[in-house]
Order: C-alpha cells, then structure tokens, then sequence
C-alpha cells in the first residue's frame, strides 16, 4: 500500500519499507512518529479512503542537508556577499502504511449511590 503525505510544505510518496528525508520534526533517533496529513490513499491501481490511512515512521537521524551557496552581486558597485547555508532535516524509514484502527474510547466511571451524596454535598458548599 502507499501514501502521499504532505509534511513540511512538500509531498512525499511513501511504502513501508521507504526512507525519506524531510524537514527537520521533533524527536529523537529510534522515536516513532505518525505523519497525519494523507492526501491519498492506494493499493495498486485502486484508491482507499485517505481519512483512515495512517502512516508511522521511525526517526533514522536528525542531520542537515547539503550546503548551499547564497551569492550576491551589483554590478559596477563593488558588492559581493557570499553565505552558506544547510538545511536541518529528518531522516525517516517508513515503518507502516495501513487502515487507522479506531481507538478505544474508555468509559466513564459509574457512580456508586454511597460517592453521589458526598459529592452533592461537597457542590453545595
């Protein structure tokens, strides 16, 4: 199965198994991250319901990306500035691309008849 995901203002394609480098995310190397924005959803030629795809991934590395090189000039006026620049970045392994399972809502405590007056009587004060 795959997933287009959007992290960072990009959009990447990504299978179990992918490793891809994004913009920097929070986290450690070996922490699990869900990526939540799906755009789209499939399993071949056939498309899935992109609202209950999830898609985890494992941190690989926290690292920067290549430098690049910011040049100015104006011509005729003697000015020349020259900067580096690198990137932070994330290196990630695609670790699961599947349907969400629903979460399990937990139940509120039923009220035995002995805790309803003292707590009647604890609002009233």
């Amino acid at each position: 199965m795959f997933a287009v995901v959007r992290t960072g203002g990009k959009q990447y394609r990504v299978a179990a198994g992918d490793k891809i480098a994004v913009e920097k995310l929070a986290g450690e190397a070996g922490d699990t991250i869900t990526l939540g924005d799906v755009l789209l959803a499939g399993e071949g030629e056939s498309l899935a319901d992109a609202g209950k795809v999830t898609v985890s991934a494992e941190i690989i590395a926290q690292a920067k990306s290549e430098k690049v090189i910011v040049f100015k000039k104006r011509r005729r006026h003697n000015y020349r500035r020259k900067n580096g620049h690198r990137q932070q970045m994330t290196l990630l392994r695609i670790t699961a691309v599947g349907e969400a399972k629903p979460a399990a809502k937990k139940a509120a405590a039923k009220k035995t008849k002995s805790e309803a007056p003292a707590e009647a009587a604890a609002s009233a004060e």
